[in-house]
């Protein structure tokens, strides 16, 4: 019999494959670096389809294959064909601070049942525009909800919320200025 017994996976979270993954990054930190790649091309109007072909993970390449559409409403030139990148923003935000609950309540034994996010946001297009230069082209604020629901105490809950501000990447990176360093080919 082994000396260790694999634990059952919780929420879908294989424990003993996160254990390695950590215990892998920790010896070589260069196996935590992952590297993501995008290309967005216009499809007419404001219609655009990004492409995901590949991430590299500690040096090796990874084969994705992934097409993301987005649009605007008509009443803002589009079609109203897919997600605005608004939308898609706000998506890209909730999926990452979901996986950090599930993996949260993971580590803790937590089983969920329930975990859901509501993101809301608004965006005044005289900035856009450029109709009045006080006000801002993006958002100034997000508000959103959480919902948790498992064998979890509203404690473990709170504390679970306080990691997931503290760790996850788009939390991040929506929550304090990121450089942008684009050039024109």
């Amino acid at each position: 019999m082994p000396d260790t017994m694999m634990r059952p996976p919780v929420n879908g979270i294989d424990l003993d494959g996160l254990a390695d993954t950590i215990a892998g990054i920790r010896a070589d930190p260069r196996c935590g670096k992952v590297d993501y790649r995008v290309t967005t091309e216009w499809k007419g109007q404001t219609r655009s389809e990004t492409r995901v072909e590949s991430c590299t993970i500690a040096g090796e390449v990874q084969p994705r294959s992934f097409t993301i559409v987005a649009d605007e409403p008509l009443e803002l030139m589009g079609t109203n064909s897919a997600p605005s990148p608004q939308e898609l923003l706000m998506a890209a935000v909730n999926s990452c601070m979901v996986v950090g609950y599930v993996c949260q309540a993971a580590v803790r034994g937590i089983s969920l049942e329930i975990c859901r996010i509501q993101t809301e946001s608004e965006l005044d297009l005289r900035g856009f525009l450029e109709i009045d230069e006080k006000v801002p082209v993006g958002n100034r604020r997000l508000n959103y909800t959480v919902w948790l629901d498992g064998d979890g105490t509203r404690a473990q809950y709170e504390a679970m919320h306080e990691a997931v501000m503290a760790v996850s990447p788009n939390y991040f990176n929506l929550a304090q200025p990121i450089q942008m360093c684009g050039r024109l080919a």
